[in-house]
């Protein structure tokens, strides 16, 4: 008999698992080996039961399950399913297909329907990998692996259904393949129209999500922080397909993509600032994606920013400079993506008043100083642009006239990725934070005035050069926003604005 085909998730990635069953002689038991955790262990009540109650023969002898290879740790309750397929294909009960059995999985309930599980998405494209190209998964799963073209996904409900399929009784229709690219759409987010003034903040807002920016804001309570940050998303341009289908994969192996649902929409995340390390990069016995891997493709919302620990910040070095971060066990390594764009919120002070003009600070220059210091020169370094975000006047805020709506600068930073994609075709970056350094110097254009006042500033800042090419990539955004072949000492101007500001904090 063939072991029955399933998979392992370790990271974001599926790996080959088989499924072999040995019914021997001797008093009954039911063994698991292959390096199982408690879930898979606990499978052994879930089989049996699910089993006498779909009226299957559970065999009253010695049974042993491998699970190979036996190196890999197996965790998680998907394996229910290819386990009690075993069973009956060891019992003779069930014969193995023409074609070859097709890769399963589902958790199995007491009365033997099927429930779903976690990672269909990278199953299924490990379905596709590895030329299997048949995949039997619990019908709230189906959705999510029929996103994979070439792969035929079975949608069950119950084990006696699968059982059924295999045996020929009665075949399941396949499940059609998701067509995702008509599906997508734009965040539903705050629009811009109803935030009132803060005109220099939606500028950078606009540059931010025109080149996937890094942005920091800074300001008193009330001044408008969280509401600029949270109507980011909405200007943001639509998800790509192979955006979309990487953000489903990573939210579908970490457990949070609601049920029956895909990730259309740019993700926004926002954690509290108790956050542990742990809880923001990701990690575990069986590391899962943290909230920078959850905010991928999206909007990574950091609010009191300086509330943070110092070490839970500097975990966020790695991933803003390479877009993906590693976390390291005893086991093995995984990697997760984490291209995403930091939104950080601060008050200038620890009372909040200090750039307020119309309430005094409470603070010392001491208390201010250390609250400052909580934020170290290189997470500062990796922030693009700083902005000010004042008190509104109250005059500003009882005026009735809407201001420039979300729709209206999303078409602008529309056509601003497009120009970019039509570079990436030659780079292979996204946008314009992706490009690296030698990118930069081979395909960014710059007119001569520009080029002079770039040097003045790296002379004049003493600017790093990481700060001096971030400088570059957001003068590019704003040339591209522009719709400028070249970057202008305009475009340049613009950006030093930000950039000094990011100086003197």
């Amino acid at each position: 008999m063939n072991p029955i085909p399933t998979a392992a998730i370790i990271g974001l990635d599926a790996h080959t698992v088989s499924v072999e069953a040995d019914i021997s002689f001797g008093l009954p038991a039911f063994m698991v080996v292959g390096l199982p955790d408690t879930a898979v262990q606990e499978a052994r009540e879930r089989v049996r039961s699910a089993m006498k109650r779909s009226k299957l023969h559970f065999p009253p002898t010695k049974v042993t399950i491998n699970l190979a290879p036996a190196d890999v740790r197996k965790g998680g309750s998907g394996y229910d399913l290819p386990l009690a397929i075993s069973l009956l294909a060891a019992s003779d009960d069930l014969e193995e297909p023409k074609d070859g059995w097709p890769i399963m999985v589902g958790e199995l309930s007491l009365d033997g329907s099927l429930r779903p599980v976690h990672g269909a998405l990278s199953i299924s494209l490990f379905a596709q990998r590895t030329n299997n190209h048949e995949l039997i998964v619990p019908m709230e799963n189906a959705r999510e692996a029929a996103l994979v073209k070439g792969v035929k996904v079975f949608a069950a409900q119950s084990l006696r259904q699968v059982v059924d399929h295999l045996s020929g009784t009665q075949r399941m229709e396949q499940y059609p393949t998701v067509n995702i690219e008509s599906e997508l759409q734009t965040a539903r987010a705050l629009d811009f129209c109803e935030i009132k003034g803060q005109n220099q903040a939606k500028r950078a807002l606009e540059i931010a999500a025109a080149g996937g920016h890094n942005i920091l804001l800074s300001g008193p309570p009330g001044s408008g922080k969280t509401m600029l940050a949270r109507a980011l998303p909405g200007i943001m341009p639509t998800l790509a397909r192979d955006e979309a289908l990487e953000v489903t994969r990573i939210h579908s192996v970490a457990g949070v993509l609601p049920r029956d649902s895909l990730c259309l929409t740019r993700p926004f995340r926002a954690p509290h600032h108790t956050a542990s390390g742990a809880a923001l990069v990701g990690g575990g016995t069986i590391p899962r994606p943290g909230e920078i891997s959850l905010a991928h493709r999206g909007v990574l919302f950091l609010d009191e920013f300086p509330e943070f620990t110092r070490q839970v910040l500097e975990n966020l070095r790695q991933p803003l400079e390479d877009g993906f971060v590693s976390v390291c066990r005893a086991s093995g390594t995984v990697t997760f993506p984490a291209r995403f764009t930091l939104v950080a919120a601060m008050n200038p002070c620890p009372c909040g008043y200090a750039s307020d003009p119309e309430r005094a600070c409470t603070c010392t220059t001491q208390q201010t100083l250390r609250y400052a210091k909580r934020l170290s020169g290189p997470i500062l370094d990796r922030i693009d642009l700083k902005i000010s975000v004042p008190r509104v006047p109250t005059v500003d805020l009882v005026k009735i006239e809407p201001g420039e709506t979300t729709t209206s600068i999303r078409v602008r930073v529309q056509a601003a990725r497009d120009r970019q994609t039509l570079r990436s075709s030659r780079i292979g970056a996204l946008n314009n934070a992706e490009l690296r350094s030698d990118q930069i110097r081979k395909y960014l254009k710059q007119e001569p005035d520009a080029q002079a006042l770039l040097r003045q500033a790296a002379d004049r800042f003493h600017l790093s050069a990481r700060a001096y090419f971030r400088l570059l990539r957001v003068a590019q955004t704003i040339a591209d926003l522009d719709g400028a072949e070249s970057i202008q000492a305009a475009h340049v101007a613009e950006a030093m604005q930000y950039r000094q500001q990011n100086e003197q904090t």
